[in-house]
């Protein structure tokens, strides 16, 4: 049976995605609304509740107005946004976080979508955590770069108009708004270190947990993120080979996986954890994708980029 499907914010870099991925599709039919009616409060109101499932790619606050105004409660939930990812009555929409996540998304009618950041430092420290080879109150830093499509509009625009930037750093107050969905997510005790950038590059993204132990902990962490990530269909993880350096590439093709690599001293009491994933799939757009699948009870990367 065909499923009807509402993206709120449909004309937004993760929204457009969003429906890239599910065009031509037969398992999903989607509800769009004309340019003009967009911000029509009645209009959306009617899509909102009209849907099998509603996806919203908005601001925050239009993001919670938005589920304010879903009155139907047979409507399931997908929000983009960052408002309920730490809100106790809403899944966290990465199914490869713990064992029993994919079973909370299937059932829930209200997912939150994990931020692009967050996915990559949950992906290298949680499993880490939860094997008692990271200590819950540990205090840890995280270095990440991010290509500018994942600031939207503006900043694409920012760097598209100005050829002359490098690099921005930005998060400056240490107070980013991913902080506390990373913190809850791993569990842990004390809010990490949280230091992003964006580069010129328009999608790409690596986020690294540099971490020193007293004793080898190369092949404990290799073989816990290997065996928490065993037989997932979007999620690899390698030890680095001989390479010197780690790039990313203004040419490199969207796709909705993700790579998870460990760097080691000579004596394996230093590790670099690196995961490297696309800001608009694996990091948005993808995993809406990958959760409105699970919660349809389909099979989990269609419609994908592999």
């Amino acid at each position: 049976m065909t499923q009807t499907v509402f993206i709120d914010g449909a004309a937004g870099t993760t929204g457009l995605e969003i429906a890239e991925r599910l065009a031509g599709r037969s398992e999903f039919s989607l509800i769009a609304l004309p340019g003009a009616e967009r911000k029509d409060a009645a209009r959306r109101a009617e899509a909102l509740n009209g849907a099998d499932f509603v996806i919203l790619c908005l601001p925050d606050a239009a993001a919670i107005e938005a589920v304010a105004m879903v009155t139907n409660p047979d409507v399931r939930i997908i929000d983009a946004s960052t408002a309920h990812r730490v809100a106790p009555d809403w899944a966290y929409g990465f199914p490869e976080l713990s064992a029993v996540q994919r079973d909370e998304i299937a059932t829930s009618k209200r997912v939150s979508n994990p931020g692009c950041y967050p996915t990559g430092f949950l992906a290298l420290v949680a499993p880490l955590v939860a094997a008692g080879i990271v200590a819950r109150d540990a205090r840890l830093s995280i270095n990440a770069v991010s290509g500018y499509s994942g600031g939207g509009k503006e900043l694409i625009a920012r760097f598209e108009a100005d050829g002359d930037i490098g690099f921005r750093s930005y998060g400056l107050n240490l107070a980013h708004k991913h902080v506390p969905e990373m913190t809850k997510g791993a569990s842990l005790t004390h809010a990490p270190i949280f230091a992003p950038a964006v580069v010129p590059v328009y999608r790409g993204m690596l986020v690294e947990v540099p971490l020193g132990f007293d004793t080898p902990m190369a092949d404990a962490a290799f073989d816990a993120l290997a065996a928490h990530f065993e037989g997932s269909p979007l999620v690899s993880v390698r030890r680095a080979g001989d390479e010197s350096e780690l790039l990313l590439r203004k040419s490199d093709a969207a796709t909705d996986r993700m790579e998870l690599m460990l760097y080691a001293s000579p004596d394996s009491t230093q590790l670099r954890l690196v995961a490297r994933l696309d800001n608009l799939g694996k990091g948005a757009s993808g995993a809406c994708v990958q959760n409105l699948n699970i919660m349809a009870g389909l099979p989990e990367t269609a419609g994908l980029r592999l």
